[in-house]
């Protein structure tokens, strides 16, 4: 099986004034799914994670939120793509879009 999520989780304010940046809290999350061992790709509005089971991507939006650790509101949007009997979609939905038009997928 596998289990495409695309997320968007952070802060509400970073330090407790609106419009903070919040790519150091971000960041903390990033380099925990990096630890984790599982695909993923950062985009500037999200990131999407690949893993083979629900569990698994439930797992990691837990663990994502309690990276923020002391945040008192935090914010998050989820999209899931589940399908049985596919795996690396990752990138193979990327290539078949792209070799539908004729381009190569940037590596």
């Amino acid at each position: 099986m596998s289990v495409l999520l695309e997320f968007a989780m952070f802060p509400t304010s970073a330090d407790g004034r609106e419009g903070a940046g919040v790519s150091a809290s971000v960041s903390k999350i990033i380099d925990m799914i990096d630890k984790s061992g599982a695909a993923y790709q950062l985009t500037p509005m999200g990131t999407i994670i690949e893993t083979e089971t629900m569990r698994e991507a439930l797992d990691i939006i837990e663990k994502s939120y309690e990276a923020l650790g002391d945040c008192e509101r935090v914010y998050s949007s989820l999209k899931f793509d589940i399908r049985k009997g596919k795996s690396n979609r990752l990138k193979s939905k990327i290539a078949s879009v792209e070799g539908k038009i004729g381009r190569e997928v940037k590596k």
